[in-house]
């Protein structure tokens, strides 16, 4: 079924029994694996795509390789460092500053940090990277992205790129100070707690939207263990036969960017929010992700944060 579903998306961009109308969209960490995939399918479907990227080169080489296959494909490629608060708003401020439509945002990025370091705001690099910066990306183009919706009357979608690892996570784990700047680190588990809050967050958002009647969804996804950076940094510390069984049970690109591309660009997805996808189908999550006091909660510690450490105001 999943086959058939990802050939839908490959060859006509459309399926799914419609596909929305789209002007704009945003996928940060599409240098590679997942997020390039889902920016060739976007662009294929003729969506105007805004690249963010740490690495230029890479970047400038994944337009140049969407391009060569749809030569119209619109895309924009701008600077951002994902762990970095003063990166992040800086990459905000030039692309409002372009005036055009956002649809669709997508948060791909993913670190997996296999040491303990941290970020230049002195943060635990991993959650830093896949919680804290989307988080503070999301903040300052949500109004953008409601206004956008309000003028061309097209939802607007978000699309946390989470994982089932997520369900690792216990509560007495879970805790924002610690993973903000842990004293014993397991790089599994902060990987883990930083997609345990991805979903946290597009839950809480979707609760937000809905209260204030925008035009906005939020979903969390599971793309499935994909054949991505992260697993190819792993291998050395499993055999090489080990990793030659495992890389078979592995996902490629474009199927594990099939869910995020479903959610996207799905007309069955139309006002369907707060939800958790893998396979292209509705999932459960663990009981904690879906704890609604503590995804309040760990917005609101977060917006403190971000509050304290920035000094700016970031409209309610």
């Amino acid at each position: 079924m999943l086959r058939n579903i990802l050939s839908i998306i490959d060859k006509n961009v459309v399926g799914f029994e419609g596909i929305m109308r789209i002007e704009g969209g945003e996928v940060n960490g599409a240098t590679s694996g997942i997020g390039a995939e889902t920016a060739r399918v976007l662009a294929k479907r003729g969506v105007k795509i805004v690249m963010p990227a740490r690495d230029l080169r890479k970047a400038a080489r994944v337009k140049e390789n969407i391009q060569k296959e749809h030569p119209k494909a619109d895309i924009i490629v701008l600077e951002i460092d994902l762990s970095s608060f003063a990166s992040i708003k800086k990459f905000c401020s030039e692309f409002l500053s372009l005036e055009i439509p956002l649809n669709i945002l997508i948060n791909n990025a993913g670190k997996f940090s296999q040491k303990l370091e941290f970020s230049e705001d002195k943060f635990e690099m991993t959650f830093a990277t896949n919680y804290l910066g989307h988080f503070l990306l999301t903040e300052l183009l949500l109004e953008k992205m409601i206004d956008t919706a309000r003028q061309t009357g097209v939802e607007g979608r978000i699309v946390n790129v989470s994982s089932v690892i997520h369900s690792w996570v216990k509560k007495d784990h879970f805790d924002f100070n610690r993973m903000l700047q842990p004293k014993h680190y397991n790089a599994t588990r902060a990987y883990a707690q930083s997609k345990l809050a991805n979903i946290m967050h597009a839950n809480e958002l979707a609760t937000q939207m809905k209260a204030i009647d925008a035009n906005i969804t939020i979903n969390s996804v599971h793309p499935g263990i994909v054949k991505t950076g992260i697993i190819r940094d792993h291998k050395g510390i499993i055999t090489d036969s080990m990793f030659f069984v495992a890389s078979k049970l592995l996902k490629s690109t474009s199927q594990g960017a099939s869910t995020t591309c479903y959610v996207a660009l799905s007309a069955k997805m139309e006002g369907v929010s707060g939800r958790y996808f893998a396979d292209c189908n509705e999932s459960r999550c663990s009981a904690l992700a879906s704890d609604d006091s503590e995804a309040h909660k760990l917005w609101k510690q977060t917006r403190a944060l971000i509050y304290k450490r920035l000094r700016t105001e970031i409209k309610s």
